[in-house]
C-alpha cells in the first residue's frame, strides 16, 4: 500500500474517475435503453441528459461520492475484508445522500435511473479500487518490527526476523530500569543497534506511519492484555504476526511451523467463511427475536410476578483477544446472587442444585431460554451464533492458569452455542470443553454451523417438552 500524500492522492482520483466513468456509463441510450427491458425498471423513463445538464449531474454524484469516502482516505493497513464492507457502506450512504438530495430539492435531482443504475457498479468498482490500492509492494521485502516487554528476549528474537527490521516497542519503564543499571555510550538504549520506535502504546501508530508488513511478538510472558493487546492491533490493521515458540501454547499457529518464530493465524477462517457466518449471524437472530417476542412477552411477566426484581442480568464475558463485552440474560437468580459468594460456576453445570436459583429461573435455565437475549449480542456483533461459549473474565484468568492452550479460543468470536455446548459439556470440564472449542476453531465450515444449531435447537425443543411434563 501506498503511504502518505500519495496514497491520499491515488484514493480521491480514483474515486473521481471512477465515478465519473460509471456516471457516464448509465447514461448511454443504449444502455437504459436495455436496462428497461427488465420488469422492474421499465417504470422509469429513460431520460438521460446532456450538455450542462449532464455536466451538472455528473459534478454533483462526484461531489457527494467524494466527500463521503473522506474516512477511507486515510492511509490505514486494511485487512480486504474491512476495504471491501467499508467502501460498500459509503457507497450506499452516497447513494441515500443523492436520493435525499433529490427528494428536498428538484434542481440537484439525478434521474431515478440514473441512481438505480450506478448503485452496483459503484459497489463493485470502488472497493475493488480500495482493494488494489492497499496492497503493500513487495519490492522493498518484508517490513517488521518487533513488539515486547523485556530488552533480551526483543535481542534474541530480532536476530531471527527475515526481512527489513526497522525497530522495536517496548514500554519506558523497561528503558527506564535499564537505564539505571547500565551506561550506553550513546545515551540510549542498544539491542544490537536496532532503534527503538516507541511504547507499546504507539503500535497503531507505528504500523500506519511504517506501513509494517510482520509483527513480531517478544514478550516475557504472554500476558493477556499486552500480549493479546498487540495481537488485536495486528488484527484490526491487517499486518501478520509471529511470536516465539515459547509461546505457542497461547495463540493459535500454522500447522507444521518450524523454526524460532512461528506465524499465528490472526484469522483462522477464509473471507467467504466470515462473510457467510455473519449473513447467518444476522438472519437467525433477527428471525429468533420477531419468532420468540410472544415468548419474551411472557418471561418478563413470569420474573416480575415472582419477586418483583430486574429482568434482565449483565455479565462481562471475554470477546476476542482477552477483550470484554457485556451480554445480558434473562435473571434466573435471586437480586445480588453473587454478593456473598462472589462469581463462580453454578453447581447446577455439575449437576447439582444451586439455592440462588428461582423457581422461574430453573425454567429458564432447563430450557435455554434466558440466554434468548443474546439474540441482540449477535445482532450487534459480539457474539456469533456458534463459536466457543464466552467466560465470564474471572473464571477465564482461573481456568487458564490451569490448562494449556485456553487463550487460543480468543481467537474467533464466542458463540451462543458450539460443540461444547451440544456435547453437554461444561466450564466444570475446562480441559474437555477446549477439546471441543479448537476442533470447531480448525474445522469450522457453514455445514458444520449448521449441524451445530440443529442439534441444539433439538436439544432445546427436547428440553422444553420435559420442562412441561415435570412442572
Amino acid at each position: 500500500m501506498d503511504s502518505g500524500w500519495r496514497y491520499r492522492v491515488a484514493s480521491v482520483a480514483g474515486v473521481v474517475v471512477l465515478t465519473a466513468a460509471a456516471v457516464a456509463l448509465v447514461n448511454n441510450a443504449t444502455i437504459q435503453s436495455i436496462a428497461t427491458t427488465i420488469p422492474v425498471f421499465n417504470r422509469l423513463p429513460t431520460d438521460p441528459p446532456t450538455g450542462s445538464e449532464f455536466t451538472f449531474e455528473l459534478l454533483v454524484t462526484i461531489a457527494v461520492v467524494v466527500s463521503v469516502f473522506l474516512p477511507l482516505y486515510k492511509p490505514r493497513p486494511r485487512r480486504i475484508l474491512d476495504a471491501i464492507a467499508l467502501a460498500q457502506k459509503r457507497v450506499l450512504v452516497a447513494v441515500l445522500v443523492l436520493a435525499t438530495i433529490g427528494y428536498f430539492d428538484y434542481t440537484y435531482r439525478l434521474p431515478r435511473l440514473t441512481v438505480v443504475l450506478v448503485t452496483p457498479l459503484l459497489l463493485v468498482a470502488l472497493p475493488a479500487w480500495f482493494v488494489w490500492i492497499r496492497k503493500r509492494p513487495s519490492s522493498n521485502g518484508e517490513r517488521t518490527i518487533v513488539v515486547g516487554d523485556d530488552l533480551k528476549v526483543i535481542e534474541e528474537v530480532a536476530s531471527e526476523v527475515d526481512g527489513t527490521l526497522l525497530g522495536y516497542l517496548c514500554p519506558t519503564s523497561v528503558i527506564t530500569t535499564v537505564e539505571r543499571t547500565e551506561a550506553i555510550a550513546d545515551g540510549g538504549t542498544n539491542t544490537s543497534g536496532l532503534e527503538r520506535l516507541g511504547g507499546l502504546s504507539r503500535i497503531e501508530d507505528v504500523l500506519v506511519e511504517y506501513d509494517i508488513d510482520t509483527v513480531v511478538l517478544a514478550f516475557e510472558h504472554a500476558d493477556r492484555a499486552e500480549f493479546f493487546g498487540a495481537l488485536d492491533a495486528c488484527y484490526e490493521y491487517g499486518v501478520n504476526a509471529k511470536v516465539h515458540r515459547d509461546h505457542t501454547d497461547s495463540v493459535l499457529t500454522a500447522s507444521g511451523g518450524v523454526g524460532t518464530l512461528i506465524d499465528v493465524e490472526i484469522e483462522p477462517w477464509d473471507i467467504q467463511d466470515y462473510i457467510l457466518k455473519r449473513a447467518f449471524d444476522i438472519a437467525f437472530a433477527s428471525a429468533g427475536l420477531v419468532a420468540l417476542s410472544p415468548v419474551i412477552i411472557g418471561i418478563i411477566l413470569a420474573i416480575k410476578a415472582e419477586d418483583g426484581g430486574s429482568i434482565l442480568y449483565q455479565q462481562d464475558r471475554t470477546a476476542v483477544f482477552g477483550e470484554t463485552f457485556s451480554i445480558y440474560k434473562f435473571r434466573s437468580m435471586i437480586e445480588n446472587a453473587e454478593d456473598e459468594t462472589g462469581v463462580k460456576i453454578s453447581d447446577e453445570d455439575a449437576g447439582g442444585i444451586d439455592p440462588r436459583v428461582t423457581s422461574v429461573g430453573r425454567v429458564l435455565r432447563q430450557t435455554h431460554l434466558d440466554e434468548i437475549p443474546q439474540l441482540w449480542s449477535i445482532l450487534r456483533g459480539d457474539m456469533s451464533v456458534v463459536g466457543p461459549r464466552p467466560e465470564r473474565p474471572e473464571l477465564d484468568s482461573d481456568i487458564q492458569s490451569g490448562v494449556v492452550d485456553w487463550q487460543k479460543r480468543w481467537f474467533v468470536k464466542p458463540g451462543l452455542t458450539g460443540p461444547a455446548q451440544v456435547n453437554h459439556v461444561t466450564g466444570k470440564e475446562p480441559s474437555e470443553k477446549l477439546r471441543y472449542d479448537l476442533e470447531y476453531v480448525r474445522d469450522q465450515s457453514f455445514s458444520y454451523d449448521m449441524k451445530l444449531v440443529s442439534r441444539q435447537v433439538w436439544s432445546v425443543l427436547i428440553d422444553l417438552v420435559m420442562a412441561y411434563r415435570n412442572r
